[in-house]
């Protein structure tokens, strides 16, 4: 059995970022009618792709099964599920990976458990690399 992979996205791709940027720019530029046009609808256009760039660029999460976006600050990892456990590293005392599973214990007590039985080992590896890297960065 093939194991699956996870998606890593570091938040610094510049591509992105300009996507991002851009997509700010028409909205502004076509919602406050910064420049006048012969078509008046298409400060209408101009938003409405803008708004459009939006939902592409925070809807990569749902395009892969098992994702992980991380920055300095923080996380959120989606591992074979719907919606994604978001943390923040200077909230991390603890971090486990046995048996295939990865137990993150916060400062408050509480457990984040992650399955990842079906899961490329590199992938596994790489995973617990980042958290224990920024964790470790934001607990100096």
């Amino acid at each position: 059995m093939e194991k699956k992979k996870i998606h890593f996205d570091n938040m610094k791709s510049w591509i992105w970022i300009s996507i991002l940027i851009l997509s700010l720019v028409l909205i502004l530029t076509g919602g406050l009618e910064l420049f006048e046009f012969e078509n008046p609808k298409l400060n209408k256009g101009l938003s409405v792709i803008g708004f459009f760039l939006q939902v592409i660029y925070y809807s990569k999460m749902f395009w892969h099964k098992n994702y992980v976006q991380w920055n300095k600050k923080g996380a959120v990892i989606r591992i074979n599920s719907w919606s994604g456990k978001s943390l923040s590293f200077d909230q991390i005392k603890k971090t486990e990976l046995t048996e295939k599973k990865l137990i993150i214990t916060k400062d408050n007590g509480k457990t984040v458990t992650f399955d990842l039985n079906e899961i490329a080992e590199s992938d596994t590896q790489k995973l617990n690399e980042i958290i224990i890297k920024n964790t470790i960065a934001n607990n100096v």
